[in-house]
């Protein structure tokens, strides 16, 4: 596989005999998850249970409940506090580019093994042990190869979290991150025992009428407030109105970025009691030129060149105003 051949062999082997050195682990991933950080924990719990571990993994409590999309994975032994021998346990950080987008304190404490495995190209390389390949078409990838180099047998369980991982983060193989060689672990997790059909029912056809109903009023509140860029805003109304919530956004953007002139697509989406900023904010772009993770850096959030966001409490007409002056700094087309 051009990705994970590419991964420096000593990363593979220092992570591989981590895991086969400890015995307890605690796994999570960045805020706000989507369905690689998702499958790729899932998965990773899947595949330290093969090995005789003690694993556990850990989201935040505001995290639940899930977006509909990802509502159907097994995650009920999740847990929302520090497990009481946290001391005893080595964290593993699942497709997150920087410590900082998992703000709990007990995850980074005085004497804590943390191991970093991830694919984002702004990775800090923040782990005491990091397995970071840029080249990875999802962290998912990533799991896959370790499960392999440790010798451990992908159950349909396994397979079926990283399926997950590995279709919506390649955009159900359309961005550019798709190859050759992630259609070959497609592949293979199909033939691991993934059901394609039902997957992807479950990913995106299980679509509630409230939600619906909140695409439609994000749909026409598009506005273009300047050249390259198209923008919607979501406010606690919308949700009211709709009998929707937050967690029924994902997806509005891909109707932005799928505009005619379009280079940089945003949702601004008002919080309300579920964060401690008063607004989040998720950018997509259409190409190389504008590499929107820098954009979420610069207000303390990540991502990919073309798939970021951050947490804000700016008012929306001044995050318009930045990111207009960001996409007209940009080159033109």
């Amino acid at each position: 596989m051009s990705g994970t051949a590419n991964l420096v062999s000593t990363d593979m082997e220092t992570v591989a005999d981590e895991i086969r050195g400890g015995e307890r682990y605690l796994l999570t991933t960045h805020e706000g998850p989507d369905g690689d950080a998702l499958g790729s924990l899932l998965a990773m719990h899947h595949l330290l249970g093969r090995l005789g571990k003690d694993s556990v993994m850990f989201l935040a409590a505001k995290e639940f409940p899930l977006p509909i999309e990802y509502r159907f994975l097994p995650l009920e032994e999740v847990f929302h506090e520090q497990p009481a021998d946290m001391a005893d346990r080595t964290v593993v950080f699942l497709d997150c580019g920087n410590i900082d987008r998992m703000p709990f304190d007990f995850l980074r404490g005085d004497g804590r093994r943390v191991v970093n495995i991830d694919h984002h190209h702004d990775n800090t390389r923040f782990g005491d042990v990091n397995l970071v390949d840029v080249e990875a078409s999802s962290t998912a990838e990533i799991v896959y190869a370790l499960a392999l180099h440790l010798g451990v047998e992908i159950s349909p369980e396994m397979a079926s979290a990283l399926y997950v991982g590995l279709v919506t983060d390649t955009g159900r193989f359309m961005y550019e991150n798709t190859n050759a060689d992630t259609h070959r672990i497609a592949a293979a997790l199909i033939d691991a025992g993934v059901d394609v059909n039902d997957t992807y029912r479950r990913l995106y056809e299980h679509v509630p009428l409230e939600k619906l109903r909140l695409v439609a009023r994000a749909l026409e509140a598009i506005e273009r407030p300047c050249e390259g860029l198209a923008i919607t805003y979501i406010t606690e109304d919308d949700y009211e109105q709709t009998g929707s919530g937050e967690e029924m956004t994902e997806g509005i953007i891909d109707f932005l970025r799928s505009l005619e002139g379009v280079k940089v697509a945003a949702v601004i989406r008002e919080l309300g009691s579920r964060g401690s900023a008063a607004r989040k904010v998720s950018l997509r772009s259409s190409g190389d030129d504008v590499d929107v993770s820098a954009i979420a850096r610069e207000y303390g959030g990540g991502g990919h060149v073309r798939a970021a966001g951050f947490s804000s409490d700016l008012g929306k007409d001044e995050i318009v105003e930045m990111l207009c002056s960001q996409v007209a700094g940009q080159p033109s087309d």
